[in-house]
């Protein structure tokens, strides 16, 4: 949990040339740790080039909020602000504040209309302080920041918070390649060569609802969102905003060829430091990293297999018999991630017979950073979501990508294909990831091969170019600084009168942000 402070609005302060950003991401941990980085960022480039102080508010559902902030749910008096010292948090209500997701075209309507009016009521609040807001950026798509942005006529950026080469893929689908694309989905092999990329990627490759086959209502209602934001981003009137959470060195093909048709600056690794606590929004309370990081310790240099899965995926019980089969095969020590909320009884009583064996750890949460950094890691199992993707790069660490879903795809194809860090394994005709395939892509990583000797240089060489991209006042801070003067430039060419004329009535905005402070 984060540590809050309150502190007494500054009445009466002068606005003069402060740049306020209001980063509004969605109430996950895949979203919000790194917006939260982001906007630690912005704030830390305070008057450093003399041009000013930035502000930065992060904003995230009130059912999040709560979670990050147990002692908000007591209630926030309005003339006070939400603090940790570096940036503020301002919560937005989707009406419903149980943390589910809308079930139909319905409720989500309902939902996003509720957000848009709780964020409208958030701008105003930050304007009648003293602080408009000058800049919205939102996580991936968020439909109801697009809103609020339109509608209070605020420049618009998006946090991309996924690979550069996913950018790509979900732009070009949209700008003339949706239809080749689509009419080969069922054929997994099928190459599609999009502009500027080095490589074509296979129709497996590609991001998972972009190749959908199901007809599925989720896959629908994601690329319409994923529509709506480009067609959005193409009207604005100039070259749409785009900051993305990969470095130069990484993807130099997929940024330049972005940047033909957006303004795309590359702030990556957006990873935070070990001075800075990650937000965690599931109990872990029994978590001891004491114990497991003096267990890695104890191991030799390159030996352990850590698998996680990330903070969503739940294992069955055939999942998690075959990758402890798998990892007995392997004959290694491994840290085992296995959250213990959701977690099915037979996996339980599976996860049981394991510990007994003594080949191992198992806990339900860890510090993965600190994990990845351990000499004794020799390989990561991960389903290669891009937060997990992206520290293994920047903390040299080979890959065994499992992907499922999403973007994770793109990420193996990237892991395996471009930057040779890693191998991606292949689950078998009903998504499982057999014991056998794991000890095959264990060993090819880990082993004393060729191409495992290959992989580790070159995931020793992808850590240099990460921390060079990190450095202070290197690449990925000075593209920060970029994407602020031109966010300022577009602010200043914005012609509407967002004092008056904000979508909705100001009044009705100004009781509702009463009512939604009185509620945290």
């Amino acid at each position: 949990m984060a540590e809050m402070e309150r502190l007494p609005h500054p009445h009466g302060r002068s606005n003069g040339e402060r740049r306020h950003f209001l980063l509004v991401a969605y109430g996950s941990q895949s979203h919000l740790n790194p917006c939260r980085v982001l906007a630690r960022s912005l704030v830390q480039l305070h008057d450093a080039d003399g041009s000013g102080p930035v502000l930065a508010t992060l904003s995230v559902p009130l059912f999040t909020h709560q979670r990050m902030f147990p002692s908000s749910c007591s209630g926030v008096p309005e003339d006070e602000d939400t603090t940790d010292g570096v940036i503020s948090y301002a919560p937005y209500s989707d009406g419903v504040d149980d943390g589910t997701n809308a079930k139909d075209a319905e409720g989500r309507a309902r939902r996003r209309r509720a957000s848009f009016e709780s964020l409208s009521a958030i701008v105003a609040r930050l304007a009648a302080r003293g602080r408009p807001v000058t800049c919205v950026v939102c996580s991936l798509v968020l439909p109801y920041a697009l809103d609020v942005a339109r509608e209070h006529a605020i420049p618009m950026a998006v946090f991309w918070i996924q690979p550069a080469t996913v950018l790509a893929a979900y732009y070009h689908y949209f700008h003339g390649y949706g239809e080749l694309i689509t009419s080969h989905a069922a054929d997994p092999a099928y190459e599609v060569t999009l502009p500027g990329l080095c490589q074509p990627l296979r129709t497996r490759d590609f991001p998972s609802f972009l190749v959908d086959t199901t007809g599925g209502e989720v896959a629908k209602s994601v690329n319409d969102l994923f529509r709506e934001l480009f067609e959005f981003m193409d009207a604005q009137g100039q070259r749409a905003k785009f900051l993305v959470n990969t470095f130069e060195k990484l993807e130099p093909a997929a940024l330049a060829s972005m940047r033909q048709h957006l303004d795309v600056f590359a702030v990556g690794p957006v990873m935070g430091s070990s001075a800075v606590a990650r937000i965690h929004l599931f109990h872990h309370a029994g978590a001891d990293k004491k114990r497991y990081m003096e267990w890695l310790g104890a191991q030799p240099e390159i030996s352990v297999v850590y698998i996680s899965f990330g903070s969503v995926w739940t294992y069955s019980k055939q999942q998690m018999e075959e990758i402890m089969h798998g990892l007995r095969q392997c004959g290694r020590p491994y840290l085992l991630v296995v959250r213990k909320d959701d977690r099915q009884e037979d996996v339980s009583s599976c996860l049981d017979d394991v510990v007994r064996e003594g080949r191992g750890m198992v806990v339900e949460w860890c510090d993965q950073p600190a994990v990845l950094s351990h000499p004794s890691v020799g390989c990561f199992l991960t389903h290669c979501g891009w937060n997990s993707t992206l520290e293994a790069m920047a903390l040299g660490v080979p890959v065994v990508a499992a992907p499922s879903m999403l973007d994770q795809p793109t990420n193996a194809f990237l892991i395996e294909g471009e930057w040779k860090a890693g191998v991606r394994g292949e689950c078998n005709g009903e998504g499982v990831f057999t014991g056998a395939e794991l000890a095959r892509c264990v060993e090819m990583v880990m082993g004393s091969g060729a191409r495992a000797l290959e992989i580790r240089q070159r995931a020793e060489a992808l850590k240099g170019m990460a921390r060079e991209a990190a450095a202070s006042g290197g690449p990925a801070e000075r593209s920060l600084r970029n994407f602020v003067t031109a966010a300022s430039g577009a602010d200043k060419t914005s012609t509407k009168d967002t004092t008056n004329n904000v979508g909705i009535d100001l009044v009705k905005v100004e009781n509702l942000a009463s009512s939604i402070a009185a509620s945290y």
